[in-house]
């Protein structure tokens, strides 16, 4: 009776962190450069980075109190910003509200200076009293709230392994590429499919 519990939760197991995987997955980052953005003393949006030793990509920071320099490298856990695995935890409509922003600086809709102090305003709130900034942070807060989670689908946020608020280098926001997908949805399918079989199996089994 225990060995079928333990086969069990075994298998379960299995399932569902082969589940979680298809959200996630860990690069390694190289700081390649910032932009020529620069707002309040501080570079903004785009920070370049390589990315597994790919060439330049433009990314957004949201940890305000983190700090990175040209060059360093560090390893980040990759997954969607709805995830809860972000720096700042479940912050899910801060998290939306700075996609929203992001998406609004990719396409025009907002300068680069005061949509990257929006998003950091977000995360460390008080660091402006900047009147645009607050205003975009208001508006993006607003829309958040009715957002569907369609919408955010393609961001993903890059955040320093073993990093948190204040330690650690800073998060990123960017879009997944392709190559970090892990695994396809058909062979998640499979492979769950094959995991639940063999659950089937191994009650037979041990019932024979």
């Amino acid at each position: 009776m225990l060995r079928r519990r333990f086969l069990l939760s075994l298998v379960v197991a299995l399932l569902f962190s082969t589940l979680a995987s298809a959200d996630s997955a860990t690069v390694k980052m190289t700081f390649l450069y910032p932009g020529t953005n620069v707002s309040g003393g501080y570079y903004t949006y785009p920070y370049y980075f390589s990315i597994n030793g790919g060439k330049a990509t433009a990314m957004m920071c949201d940890s305000f109190n983190n700090h990175i320099s040209a060059g360093e490298s560090w390893n980040a856990n990759v997954s969607g910003p709805l995830s809860g695995r972000g720096l700042f935890g479940k912050d899910f409509v801060d998290y939306k509200a700075a996609g929203i922003i992001f998406m609004g600086v990719m396409n025009g809709t907002y300068s680069a200076q005061t949509g990257n102090w929006a998003v950091w305003n977000l995360f460390s709130k008080g660091i402006t009293t900047n009147s645009a900034v607050l205003a975009l942070d208001s508006n993006a807060l607003l829309l958040a709230q009715h957002a569907p989670a369609s919408e955010f689908r393609g961001l993903a946020l890059y955040t320093p392994v073993g990093g948190s608020p204040g330690n650690g280098p800073q998060e990123f926001i960017g879009y997944r590429k392709a190559s970090l997908s892990t695994p396809e949805p058909t062979s998640l399918l499979l492979l769950s499919t094959g995991l639940i079989g063999i659950a089937g199996l191994v009650r037979r089994k041990l019932r024979g």
